[in-house]
């Protein structure tokens, strides 16, 4: 039997050595679906619940294991269904290769049923590549190119086939003119900066007194290098959430998180210092980093259209954080720093996690999140993925768990999407199906995809080596992170038509299905509750009743965010009495016996 086009795709596919393919069947892939049967379900079709879904599992499959995540969709509304999932990727500089159906030649052009312009719609978020097959010679070209760019660039890709061309008899491209022949492969490479822009950048640290050093994702290859740099200058670590994984939150200098989602010590040490190193990073609150002109600046970054962005960097290093940071370590000098600088920085951030743990033992009505997940910090197992959804969530999993040695942890750094946490942690399962996952979730966010991606938990646990997977909701029953936006930048009251929620059993949702579940409404159940689910013989869910009135508040909480929120009491919000009582409960423990005056 001839090979198809689609068999042809598939073939490739498995030549890039993809395993695994996340996504959802419709007409629009008919020819592709009718190959995998064919191939024995290789790569594995990895059936989610929706399309949007589907692509943020290739998106937690690609953060997780370093490879090319691949997602596949009808045409019309199943390429429409990709975007959000697409543009998780595109922003946190993620490889995705989306392979998406369009309706048949024929048919283009005519207003027909579920015909988009693809090539429009996918221009921006595949802008580095994003082709339509139109005869069967540009195959192998197309994926190759896309796989490729993918993973150079670090971003998404495109590739739309019509239905037709599917089913078309495979030919290769001829050696002859306008034939476009391709190969496989993405040899390794590691970009070095320049001597001499490494003396500009060693000029700059060796002159500073008070370094700090803030590190992205772009630094998790160089977790020796950034340590042995901390101890020659002497300097703090501060860490964007994307790069929380990325050195561990136990060493004594590293101070956390930054930003509103961040640390007391973090913010100080930017506020502080007088020089600046930023490794793989573009974290983009500028307000968080050092007044302009009292710090000099050093980035380095392996993207050269990265550089340069969110602070006036006085050197740009552009380069691999490994290769580059080998390389300027011998040119630093040790010494020469001011005095008590470092021992500041490691006395506030042990003072910081003494805060946290007196937060999180702050009473609240039922339960307080913030023991929720500080309870959770000292169970983790030693090669726990955890993933985060982006909301109140994000603050406890920012603030409150110390990632450190093989733990890896990830959320939606720069779009903050809802409803990554399942998907994300459904990805690292099918990534590495021998360790386990644990996704921190709001109750929106679960009500919004997790409810449904259960049912593909429940579909494959079975398939994976550790079965655990765990699914902690924090059910306040109301849209938390926006309504503490609203109070702190607006003053506005909660508007419970937008922020209240239902009380959804997530827990019995969970034992319906053949998962276990269970339901936590009292602070004295929720070690107990980990703790079970950590010993579970498959995927758990845990319902955590959670007080809505903890607040997240940011580290460098100002008069004026208190008097705004004080301004949503007065203006009638709903939870009044309880706000301001767990406020001002939660941040005066900054300010217990102990704490450094300020």
């Amino acid at each position: 039997m001839s090979m198809k086009v689609s068999d042809h795709v598939l073939q490739r596919l498995r030549d890039w050595e993809v395993e695994h393919v996340f996504g959802y069947p419709g007409d629009g892939i008919n020819g592709l679906l009718a190959a995998w049967g064919r191939a024995d379900d290789e790569p594995r079709f990895v059936q989610a619940r929706h399309e949007e879904t589907a692509a943020l599992e290739a998106v937690g499959y690609a953060k997780f294991s370093g490879r090319v995540g691949v997602c596949v969709a009808t045409s019309g509304p199943g390429a429409i269904h990709l975007l959000n999932g697409l543009y998780d990727a595109k922003l946190d500089h993620v490889p995705v290769v989306a392979v998406v159906g369009q309706t048949h030649r024929s048919a283009m052009g005519g207003s027909y049923q579920q015909e988009v312009d693809l090539m429009a719609l996918y221009k921006d978020v595949a802008s580095d590549f994003c082709e339509t097959v139109t005869v069967p010679e540009q195959l192998p070209n197309v994926i190759d190119r896309a796989m490729r760019t993918a993973k150079a660039r670090r971003s998404v890709t495109a590739v739309i086939i019509p239905a037709d061309v599917q089913e078309l008899d495979y030919t290769p491209p001829e050696h002859a003119f306008k034939m476009v022949p391709s190969s496989l492969g993405m040899p390794a490479y590691a970009p070095v900066p320049g001597d001499a822009d490494l003396a500009r950048a060693a000029e700059v640290l060796n002159a500073g007194e008070k370094v700090a050093i803030l590190i992205g994702q772009g630094a998790r290859g160089a977790r020796q290098e950034v340590m042995a740099v901390a101890e020659r200058l002497g300097a703090g670590v501060a860490k964007a959430l994307l790069g929380k994984d990325a050195l561990d939150d136990d060493l004594p200098y590293v101070t956390g998180s930054i930003g509103l989602l961040g640390t007391r010590p973090s913010y100080e040490l930017m506020k502080d210092c007088d020089t600046l190193l930023v490794i793989g990073s573009s974290f983009p609150y500028t307000q968080f980093l050092p007044e302009f002109g009292q710090a000099r600046a050093v980035q380095i970054d392996i993207d050269p259209h990265m550089v340069g962005l969110r602070y006036p960097f006085e050197v740009n290093l552009v380069g691999d954080a490994r290769e580059a940071l080998s390389r300027l370590l011998p040119l630093l000098e040790p010494g020469g720093r001011a005095e008590g600088w470092r021992e500041r920085i490691e006395k506030d951030t042990a003072r910081w996690w003494e805060v946290m743990e007196r937060r999180a033992a702050v009473e609240a009505d039922p339960v307080n999140p913030e023991y929720v997940v500080h309870a959770l910090d000292e169970l983790l197992p030693e090669d726990v993925i955890v993933t985060a959804d982006s909301g109140s969530a994000a603050n406890w999993y920012a603030r409150h768990l110390r990632l450190r040695g093989q733990m890896r942890g990830s959320l939606s750094g720069t779009l903050a999407t809802m409803g990554p946490g399942v998907p994300y942690g459904i990805g690292a399962k099918f990534a590495h199906g021998d360790r386990p996952a644990i996704a921190l979730v709001g109750d929106g966010a679960m009500q919004m995809n997790g409810l449904a991606e259960l049912i593909t938990v429940a579909k494959y646990w079975q398939e994976w080596e550790d079965p655990r997977l765990i699914v902690a909701v924090l059910n306040n029953q109301d849209l938390n992170q926006v309504t503490w936006e609203m109070r702190a930048m607006t003053g506005a009251p909660q508007f419970l038509p937008s922020q209240s929620l239902p009380d959804v059993p997530y827990a019995d949702f969970a034992r319906l299905i053949g998962l276990h579940g269970i339901r936590v409404q009292t602070p004295e159940g929720v070690r107990g509750a980990w703790e079970s689910a950590l010993a579970a013989d498959r995927p758990c869910v845990l319902d955590f009743v959670t007080d809505p009135a903890v607040p997240p508040i940011p580290p460098h909480a100002s008069l004026d965010q208190i008097e705004a929120a004080a301004a949503s009491v007065l203006k009638g919000d709903s939870d009044r009495a309880a706000m301001v009582r767990q406020g001002f409960k939660a941040k005066v423990q900054e300010f217990l016996p102990g704490r450094r005056p300020r």
